[in-house]
């Protein structure tokens, strides 16, 4: 596989970012698309009210400009990669402007949100039929795998879209945590790719890297802009669909370990609470656990960006790519 061609995807996808970030900046001050801060978080985070969101934006456009070009090779995985990223994204997009413009706290119901997650998974669904994909599920570190059919594999994956894109999204409460935390997990699945020698997932993987990077130069505390549910949940989708065409749908447990103990940490919040009224954290999720312990964010987004990167470490040794 071309590392250069790689290298250069993550290049020009990192300096598109860079130059659409101060252009869409201004824009977004100008039509007052502003981030809406909950009074019951942490106090520092009152003053980042009104700071530009749906940045985002700058993500997918950086993404989709340089995996259109880059990728030489336009098969399945391509269009099941390109219909997660851009699907789970306008989600998020819609999720976002609702919130803004009709100053709706919520933005899409849970139920518009589930179908627009479950629309775009069944067209991922159909891809991946039509093209025989394996259904075959691999345990990372052994040459163990089992193989329930279609019947098991593709309600798994949905549900996988659906939890990927959720824990993703739940990490976005930082500045820069998301960014450098996503980067982290791409470059791992990058490897991943190569590994699995698909081409497109890794170039997807690349122009990931190439675009929330960029983005972080404006997204690292204090943040200019914020990435919203726009990114957030496009990130979510590029991360499930690569885990999917890799054939690497357990190993993201690892790789985006992360993703998973924020996740894990909403549940287990709300469970606590719903069956013995008490919480297990300070808040949901972690991150702003502790941050009402007394760390810094700068400490929070250092450490899991350390956590992450250490995971994704691991993830690669089980997946034989070191």
């Amino acid at each position: 596989m071309d590392i250069q061609l790689l290298l250069l995807t993550i290049v020009v996808s990192f300096i598109l970012a860079v130059i659409a970030a101060p252009i869409l900046i201004p824009l977004l001050r100008r039509m007052k698309f502003g981030q809406q801060v909950r009074d019951d978080g942490p106090q520092s985070h009152l003053k980042k009210t009104g700071t530009p969101t749906m940045g985002g934006i700058v993500i997918l456009v950086a993404f989709t400009l340089t995996f259109l070009k880059f990728s030489a090779i336009k098969n399945t995985d391509f269009y099941v990669l390109l219909v997660a990223t851009l699907g789970f994204g306008l989600i998020g997009f819609l999720d976002d402007y609702i919130k803004i413009v009709f100053k709706r706290s919520l933005g899409l119901t849970a139920r518009q949100k589930l179908f627009g997650q479950l629309l775009f998974s069944g067209i991922m669904c159909w891809l991946l039929i039509s093209n025989d994909h394996s259904t075959a599920i691999g345990i990372p570190g052994t040459s163990w795998s089992f193989d329930w059919s279609g019947w098991f594999y593709y309600p798994f994956i949905v549900i996988m879209m659906l939890a990927i894109s959720n824990a993703v999204n739940f990490t976005d409460g930082l500045d820069g945590l998301l960014s450098g935390t996503s980067a982290i997990a791409f470059g791992a699945y990058a490897i991943v790719a190569i590994q699995a020698t698909s081409l497109p997932a890794a170039v997807c993987s690349a122009a990931m890297i190439g675009a929330v990077l960029g983005f972080l130069v404006y997204n690292a505390h204090p943040a200019k802009v914020f990435m919203g549910d726009t990114g957030s949940l496009g990130i979510g989708g590029a991360i499930g669909a690569i885990a999917i065409v890799t054939k690497s749908e357990i190993l993201f447990i690892i790789i985006g370990g992360v993703f998973v103990i924020e996740m894990l940490s909403v549940v287990l919040q709300v469970a606590s609470f719903k069956t013995r009224g008490k919480r297990i954290f300070k808040m949901s999720p972690i991150h702003h656990h502790f941050e009402l312990s007394g760390w810094s964010e700068w400490r929070v987004v250092i450490t899991f960006w350390a956590v992450g990167l250490l995971l994704a470490g691991l993830g690669l040794y089980l997946n034989k790519g070191l």
